[in-house]
């Protein structure tokens, strides 16, 4: 029955992780802020340690949160130098 039981707390808190991690980045800040508030509320930290949380548990932990890389902002294009377009542009010496 224990091995069961602890088996059942590893396997929510994955998902839990899951959730979290995968979770929009908007969500998550909400949802942190309502984490942290709802702790010092309880007692359990002070008002500082509580900002510290919400901002620790709002970051983003890489790729697949879209809210810090910028991978995903529109790219300029790239102009060529003025050498390399002389260079291939069509030329009147092969006559």
């Amino acid at each position: 029955m224990t091995q069961q039981l602890i088996v059942g707390l590893i396997v929510a808190a994955a998902a839990f992780y899951a959730v979290w991690r995968w979770m929009p980045a908007g969500w998550r800040r909400g949802a942190a802020q309502k984490l942290a508030a709802g702790t010092h509320r309880a007692g359990l930290i002070d008002e500082e340690r509580a900002k510290e949380l919400a901002a620790s548990l709002a970051k983003t932990s890489g790729c697949g949160s879209c809210d810090s890389c910028g991978s995903c902002a529109p790219k300029a294009p790239l102009k060529q130098p003025e050498a390399e377009q002389v260079a291939s542009s069509p030329s009147m010496h092969g006559r």
